[in-house]
């Protein structure tokens, strides 16, 4: 895959050094347990797979360069890049002004644009009435585009069943960017139909089967769907694509879910009666077998995110006292980690190593709420009897592995290896007491992010500052 040049303050030695570690040993990407740091009173567990994708570096370089590139001009970005405040922040500090807020809220007037002007396209895309709107003032569109491939992705593949008259379902957050840009792009070719999650799709459902009477169809789904969305007959053929942050369990679950309603909706075709109260027009078009009224577009997900909340889920089979995931607070992706976490263990979603106040006290977000939140003994608040006693074989043997081998860099598949050894049972009980925390971040994270909040925790603890200072060294000499 193709590297890129982003700017050296985001990278981490240390977390650069795991990841080739992981990738060399691990080149089918097969294996989704944590990477284990042994720093002696403070295990850290590192997602497989975490931080910037393939799509945000490509955002970064060309932002970074594009500003290299033209001093003495003006650069707009169109709205926030990435949602990493840190990134934002260091192009605002290179001059870069923000045209709208990430809902689309004007910041600058957009009759100050000249067609002069550079204006950068974010990583999640635009819609076409604001490329059109951007075109009339002659800014070049296409110039400084930095949509994400596999955003464009989605994009085409809504295109191309569209063409064979399926009506696109696009699971994502209304609000969202990404959403807003994929609706727009799907609908000019399709019908065209925003859901955000499973109790939507099971709304539609009724609609779909004639259960609820298509004139309260505008009502339950306002501002989501498309110009002139008829559900009488644009519910005869549906595809699903998805917003490429969601949970990709979610958006296979509501894709299933839709497939089976159509197939029981439409059994008549061959045969099998269905009741329809509502019953769509006879001289409806597109008639097909119950198995072609969905289309398959599975092909969307996107790697990054499926890697990710994958290696979360991966991780999560690590007993841990607590998790930490760190990323923006408006991020999508960073929040559906965290909602990972949280089923599990106590989980604290920060932004920065600065939301660390001490050991006793952490500022986290709820996103739920969406407020910013003080917690109390985050590092003592730990069960051990419940999860570490029937866990007691496994740590025992992962602590076996990190004391006996070099370096202190480990997947847990090799601890787990390596620690099945007679001298396991012996190992100090003292080594059990260890603090052990799961972490990960959102692909528009810095890995330097990650590693500065590894350097705050350690600090914490007595030893643990100077192991991972020797781990830092040995990865600078990698």
């Amino acid at each position: 895959m193709k590297t890129f040049n982003v700017p050296v303050t985001y990278r981490s030695p240390l977390i650069g050094a795991i990841k080739n570690r992981r990738k060399q040993q691990d080149k089918m990407k097969k294996d989704f347990t944590p990477t284990f740091l042994d720093l002696g009173p403070l295990h850290i567990f590192l997602a497989r797979h975490f931080g910037f994708c393939y799509g945000v570096e490509n955002a970064i370089e060309i932002s970074f360069r594009t500003v290299d590139e033209n001093p003495g001009k003006r650069i707009f970005l169109l709205s926030e890049m990435i949602h990493n405040p840190r990134v934002n922040e260091d192009l605002r500090a290179r001059g870069v002004r923000f045209l709208q807020d990430t809902h689309g809220r004007e910041l600058i007037p957009f009759s100050e644009l000249t067609a002069d002007d550079i204006v950068i396209i974010p990583a999640f895309g635009t819609t076409l009435e604001m490329e059109k709107k951007l075109q009339k003032a002659g800014i070049q569109t296409s110039t400084y585009n930095t949509t994400c491939p596999f955003v464009e992705k989605v994009w085409n593949r809504s295109e191309q069943i569209a063409r064979k008259e399926y009506t696109v379902i696009v699971h994502g957050k209304p609000g969202h960017e990404e959403t807003r840009a994929t609706f727009s792009h799907a609908a000019s070719h399709t019908p065209t139909l925003v859901i955000k999650d499973m109790r939507e799709a099971e709304l539609l459902a009724k609609y779909i089967k004639g259960q609820l009477p298509a004139g309260e169809f505008h009502t339950s789904f306002k501002g989501q769907y498309s110009a002139g969305f008829d559900p009488r007959k644009d519910l005869e053929r549906i595809g699903v694509v998805n917003q490429t942050t969601m949970l990709a369990s979610d958006t296979q679950a509501i894709a299933d879910f839709l497939k089976q309603t159509m197939i029981e909706t439409y059994q008549s075709d061959t045969g099998t009666s269905f009741p329809r109260p509502d019953p769509v027009d006879s001289q409806s078009p597109n008639p097909a077998a119950p198995e072609e009224r969905f289309a398959d577009t599975r092909d969307t997900l996107c790697y990054a995110t499926l890697d990710n909340q994958t290696a979360v889920s991966g991780m999560l089979e690590t007993p841990a006292d607590l998790a930490i995931v760190v990323g923006g607070y408006n991020s999508s992706n960073t929040s559906h980690l965290v909602e990972l976490c949280e089923e599990h263990l106590p989980t604290y979603f920060i932004s920065s190593d600065e939301k660390i106040l001490s050991d006793r006290e952490i500022l986290h977000y709820n996103f739920h709420t969406h407020e910013e939140l003080l917690s109390r003994d985050y590092l003592l608040s730990r069960k051990r009897t419940t999860d570490y006693t029937k866990n007691d074989a496994a740590i025992r043997s992962a602590t076996a592995a990190t004391q006996s081998e070099t370096p202190a860099i480990r997947s847990a598949t090799e601890s787990k290896q390596a620690g099945s050894r007679p001298s396991t049972a012996d190992q100090p009980a003292t080594n059990l007491q260890a603090t052990r925390i799961l972490i990960t971040s959102g692909a528009s994270c810095p890995d330097s992010m990650v590693e500065a909040v590894i350097r705050k925790l350690a600090a914490y603890f007595p030893g643990a500052s100077g192991q991972l200072e020797e781990l830092i060294s040995e990865s600078r000499q990698c």
